[in-house]
Parts: C-alpha cells; sequence; structure tokens
C-alpha cells in the first residue's frame, strides 16, 4: 500500500530524491502545511489576542493527542517548548542538591550528551555513563539524582529494556526519572498509563510525529519538580499558584513552560495528528507498514560488509562497518538521502515510502 498521497508537496519538491531517513528529518505531510498556514492565518486575524485561541484550544488540543499517544492519564501534565534541550535546563534546575549525581546511558543524543559533559566539566554535576544494558542494574543501587535514558538509542537503535524499574526507583525527593522518547514517540507504541506518576518523558514533533521542529513537550508527573530555577513568566499562568509566594508556579505540567514561542509547530502536530485520524493509521499501521519495507530491504542482503546493530523495534537499520562512510556518499551523490554517525550508516523507513522506493534503492545498492 503506498501513502504518497499524504505527502504530495514534500515529493513533488524533490521528484528524484529517495528519502530513507525518515528517523532523521521525517518529511512533511501535507497537512503540517495547512496547519502551518492556519497559525499564520491566526495570527493576522486574532493579532494581539492569539495567544487566547493558542492557550485555549490549540494546546489543549495537542495535548489530547498526545496524552492518547502515550496513554497519559491528564493531558494537562504535557508542556511545550521549541526544543528539549530546554526541558532539560529546567529538570536539572528543579534538582535541590547543589552538585545532583546523574545517571545515563552512554549512547544519549547530543543534547543531553553535550550539555552533561560540560555540566561535569565545570563541576556542575557528578557524571557517570553505563552501556545500555547496564543502566538499571546501576540505577537500582540508589546513588542518584537523576537518571537519564532514551527509549531508543540514536545511533544504535536499541530499545531500552526496563522502564518500569526505573520508574520504581522514582521518588518526588529523587531520583528522578527522566525517558528521551525522541526516537521513539510514535514509531513504536508506548503505554505509559502506569508510569505517568513517576516518570518525565520528553520528545518532539521533528521525526516520527511528521510535524518538524519548534514543537518538542515534556510530561512531568505530578508532585516532581514543583519549582525548576530556570523558568520563564508562562510558568505562572495559575493566578492561585502566583498568589502563594513571590514566584509562583502553576501545578500542572506548565510549570516547565518558558516564555514567549512560535506556536505553529502545535498547529502542524495537530493538523497531521488529525490527518492520521481521518486515515485511521495509528502507531502500530504505521509501523507495520514500515516493518514490511524494512524486511523487504533486508531480505535482499543488500549490504553483506556491513554489520546490523538496531534492535528490530526501531524504524531505522543501523548499518556499522569500515565502508559505511564511503557508501553513505556514494548513495548521496545517487539522490539518496542516508545519514552517517561515525562508521554507522542509518536507514530509515517512512510512511511515504512504498516497496517501489525500496527495490530502487536496492537497484542502486547493486550498482
Amino acid at each position: 500500500m503506498s501513502f504518497k498521497r499524504l505527502f504530495s508537496r514534500s515529493l513533488s519538491a524533490a521528484p528524484g530524491r529517495l528519502h530513507f531517513a525518515a528517523h532523521s528529518h521525517h518529511l512533511w505531510p501535507d497537512a503540517s502545511f495547512d496547519g502551518h498556514m492556519a497559525a499564520w492565518q491566526d495570527a493576522a486575524d486574532l493579532a494581539d489576542h492569539k495567544w487566547g485561541k493558542v492557550f485555549g484550544e490549540v494546546i489543549p488540543e495537542a495535548q489530547r493527542h498526545i496524552a492518547a499517544e502515550l496513554a497519559l492519564p491528564d493531558p494537562a501534565s504535557i508542556a511545550f517548548s521549541p526544543n528539549t534541550h530546554d526541558f532539560l535546563l529546567r529538570i536539572l534546575s528543579a534538582l535541590p542538591m547543589e552538585r545532583p549525581r546523574v545517571l545515563a546511558s552512554d549512547g544519549e543524543f547530543h543534547s543531553f550528551r553535550r550539555q552533561s559533559l560540560r555540566w561535569a566539566e565545570a563541576g556542575r554535576i557528578d557524571l557517570i555513563t553505563v552501556p545500555l544494558d547496564q543502566l538499571v542494574e546501576t540505577a537500582a543501587e540508589g546513588r542518584f539524582d537523576l537518571i537519564f535514558a532514551s527509549q531508543v538509542q540514536f545511533n544504535t537503535g536499541r530499545v531500552l529494556d526496563g522502564i518500569e524499574q526505573l520508574a520504581a526507583l522514582a521518588r518526588p525527593e529523587g531520583p528522578w526519572v527522566v525517558i528521551d522518547g525522541y526516537h521513539s514517540f510514535m514509531a513504536t507504541p508506548t503505554d505509559l498509563s502506569a508510569l505517568a506518576d513517576r516518570v518525565f518523558y520528553l520528545s518532539g514533533g521533528y521525526k516520527y510525529a511528521m510535524a518538524g521542529e519548534g514543537v518538542c513537550f515534556l510530561h512531568a508527573p505530578p508532585g516532581f519538580a514543583p519549582r525548576p530555577e530556570v523558568t520563564g513568566w508562562y510558568a505562572a499562568f495559575d493566578d492561585l499558584a502566583a498568589r502563594q509566594g513571590g514566584v509562583g508556579y502553576a501545578p500542572d505540567g506548565r510549570r516547565f513552560l518558558g516564555s514567549t514561542f512560535d506556536p505553529s509547530g502545535i498547529y502542524r502536530i495537530n493538523a497531521v495528528r488529525r490527518m492520521l485520524d481521518a486515515e485511521g493509521l495509528d502507531t502500530a499501521a504505521i509501523s507495520a507498514h514500515c516493518d514490511a519495507l524494512k524486511a523487504r530491504f533486508l531480505a535482499a542482503d543488500p549490504l553483506p560488509g556491513l554489520t546490523v546493530t538496531s534492535d528490530g523495534k526501531a524504524r531505522f537499520l543501523a548499518l556499522k562497518g569500515p565502508d559505511a562512510p564511503a557508501l553513505y556518499a556514494a548513495l548521496t551523490a545517487q539522490g539518496v538521502v542516508t545519514d552517517l554517525r561515525d562508521d554507522v550508516l542509518r536507514v530509515g523507513f517512512g510512511l511515504y515510502q512504498d516497496a517501489a522506493d525500496v527495490d530502487a534503492l536496492l537497484a542502486i545498492l547493486k550498482s
């Protein structure tokens, strides 16, 4: 089955391109254009008063979509920001100790890896990183104030097992558990209903949510981190909370809000989710489509010199080997978009591909 009609604008913009990097920069569906234009039109029609609609209609709709995707019991636990780095800063700023002890896997994405290394270099945190398969066991030793891990690792495609065990360790007084879902949100079905009162979960629209940049979100468990030190004036929209002290905070996810932002990404994610609902496409159905393409690719054994390191649950293949950089360059020259991380070639699958695209990629690899 083909769903190319849902991506006609992106596909027609570069007809000769084979885009196999949905895990990196997902092509935007036509619905996202409609959402983007709706944001512009509201800004024109409502001017200064557009924020009433943004906070009264647009954000609550997006909260409901995300809560439904993750089986969260309360959509109000979700806050939005232009990027996940903002949330990382606010979470750490809310820890009460002077030098938090932080545990993470050794395969975290650059947004965490770079910032945590710089904090450790400056003496702001004590940082320990371990291989993913040692994370849960190390966390159980009870020596940490913050535990951070990706649900799916960006470089290898390996999936974190043991989120439930990590959640069992979490307490409002510490440790706090933060799950980075950027490479799993809307790529693998995720049910947080039993964990929502204990774990933070952050992700965004840039990848499998198909909504582009500028629309990241955080689920914040109630009672955890009530007063982030890094804060913006939008975090005090709750007047009752604001009267309780010199710096008040909303009691729900809004306590993690910053300041003025571009809301167009939130319009886009709403439009994309409406499109998927209308098409009867949930994450399981999209994953099944992509898994079939991935299986077609692997069945041809196209890259015998590279080793597959990704977990079967990931929506991309991580192919490791010394020939990966040269192969990446050759594919790029042929108009095939993949991406490279050191000696790992990543080939991703998306809703806008069909069997003919996979066959075209295989033909190029054979040549």
